[in-house]
């Protein structure tokens, strides 16, 4: 699925949301919101940078045994 249609899907997801809501938010338009979120959820899906000291998955060697 290409990011155009994700970001569809997401604003179709967001969309049935905020429908649900007792009051839609004033002076919002509520397609308008949805596409906002959806490029909110786009967003949060990127990698985020790593600052600082990672772990580190220690790696066994193929003979090596396991620790009781």
């Amino acid at each position: 699925m290409n990011e155009k249609d994700l970001r569809d899907c997401f604003a179709m997801f967001a969309l049935v949301g905020l429908s649900l809501r007792e009051q839609p938010p004033s002076g919002v338009l509520i397609p308008d919101l949805a596409y906002q979120i959806a490029d909110g959820m786009l967003e949060a899906r990127k990698p985020k940078e790593e600052a600082g000291i990672t772990a580190v998955k220690r790696v066994r060697k193929p003979n090596e045994k396991r620790d009781a």
